[in-house]
C-alpha cells in the first residue's frame, strides 16, 4: 500500500492519479490518493475515472476541511464479475440449461 498527495495540483490531479496507478502500483496494490475537494466536482471525477480505467474504488471519504481521499486498488472491481456470473445464470435458467 502506497499513500499519494496530489493536493499541490489543485483540479488538475487526474492525470497525475493515472500515472501513479498504471506505473507505479503493481497488479493488486492499493493507493491511497489525496487531493482537493475543490467544488466537490473532483470527488465525482476520481470514481468516474477509477471506472472509467476499470481499477476498484475502495473508498473515498472526507480527510478535512478541504481534502479527500481515495483508495484504489490496481485491479477490476470484483462486483463486475459477480454481476456477469448472475447474468450468465439467469439466462442459463430461463433457456432451461
Amino acid at each position: 500500500m502506497k499513500r499519494y498527495d496530489l493536493r499541490q495540483l489543485k483540479a488538475d490531479f487526474l492525470p497525475r492519479l493515472g500515472e501513479l496507478v498504471r506505473g507505479d502500483l503493481s497488479d493488486g496494490e492499493v493507493g491511497i490518493f489525496l487531493f482537493e475537494v475543490g467544488d466537490f466536482s473532483n470527488i465525482q471525477k476520481s470514481a468516474d475515472f477509477v471506472k472509467e480505467n476499470n481499477w476498484t474504488l475502495m473508498n473515498s471519504l472526507r480527510f478535512n476541511e478541504l481534502d479527500w481521499t481515495i483508495v484504489v486498488k490496481k485491479s477490476p472491481p470484483k462486483i463486475a464479475e459477480n454481476v456477469e456470473s448472475n447474468e450468465s445464470i439467469k439466462s442459463s435458467e430461463s433457456s432451461g440449461i
